[in-house]
């Protein structure tokens, strides 16, 4: 198949790099010339604008997959792809989108007569050798034809890839896949601290991390990543203590309040990332002024 890819970061390059050495033609755009050279390298065509992109797209339907940042850059992207197709064209938008935000998208779409695919996609810098996995929203009869792209992409034929619901559903499960990551991330982090902490056990970080990946309820993909990370460095001197969260993460905290379901876990997590970015920690400040206040307990003086 041949299909046109909107957004070439890192994932958007891997992806391109995949599909055309699956035996796809893909026709690369992005803002910056650099960018789109890049995607020439790794075996795709290049386009300097979404209509040149588009223009050189000769099948029907045509394919437009838009990985671009969620929110008004996603809409707007999707706006300005939307007026340069035909009816029963297709645009799939693979970035994290809120799928509130998709559904919206899939309405405007359908208005237009252009079928719409969200498709929820992880795998991040390693989707180009392990494959990614996709999760998909809408017609079951779209995602059939878009069957060999997603193929392609996933790490087998029949695996790591599937329909999971309509319009909005894609994006919904990856949202929920990453509420999750939160927690599973935050438990290994909290678990290795409190190794590193047992000093008198001298404990070897790295090794403990080997050891878990063969026959441990806890060995995963997540855990291999924590051995590569201190197979590098154990103290991980060089690692500022700061963690971004790319919204996914609050969005399942917010579903899940909307739903009345205890999320705990996932909450906290969310929480231990705001708390990592506070290098003025007023909260923390406060219970020790507390303390001091009610109990007479020595305060430390800040530098």
């Amino acid at each position: 198949m041949e299909l046109a890819l909107i957004g070439l970061g890192k994932m958007g390059l891997n992806m391109a790099t995949r599909l055309t050495r699956g035996g796809h033609r893909v026709v690369g755009y992005a803002r910056t010339k650099e960018t789109v050279e890049s995607a020439i390298q790794l075996g795709a065509e290049g386009a300097f604008s979404l209509e040149e992109a588009i223009g050189k797209l000769t099948s029907s339907p045509k394919v437009v997959w838009v990985m671009v940042p969620s929110g008004k850059t996603t809409t707007e992207t999707i706006q300005k792809v939307a007026a340069l197709l035909n009816q029963g064209d297709i645009i799939i938008d693979g970035g994290n989108s809120n799928y509130k935000d998709t559904i919206a998208h899939a309405e405007m779409l359908t208005a237009k007569n252009i079928d719409f695919v969200d498709c929820g996609t992880s795998g991040g810098i390693w989707g180009l050798t392990e494959g990614y996995s996709l999760m998909i929203g809408g017609k079951e009869e779209v995602a059939e034809t878009l069957r060999p792209i997603f193929e392609t992409l996933a790490p087998g034929k029949e695996t790591g890839w599937g329909r999971v619901g309509p319009h909005g559903a894609g994006h919904y499960v990856k949202m929920v896949h990453n509420g999750i990551e939160y927690g599973m991330m935050q438990a290994f982090a909290e678990g290795f601290g409190i190794l590193k902490a047992k000093k008198e056990f001298g404990l070897n970080l790295s090794q403990i991390s080997h050891i878990w990946q063969n026959g441990s309820v806890v060995r995963s993909w997540l855990l291999d990543l924590a051995a590569n990370a201190l197979d590098e460095d154990t103290e991980l001197a060089d690692i500022k203590p700061w963690v971004a969260d790319s919204g996914e993460g609050r969005w399942t905290v917010f579903e899940s309040i909307d739903l009345d379901v205890p999320a705990p876990i996932i909450t906290l997590a969310l929480q231990m990332r705001f708390a990592s970015r506070d290098e003025e920690n007023y909260p923390a400040r406060m219970l020790a002024a507390l303390r001091n206040q009610f109990g007479g307990h020595a305060i430390k003086k800040a530098d």
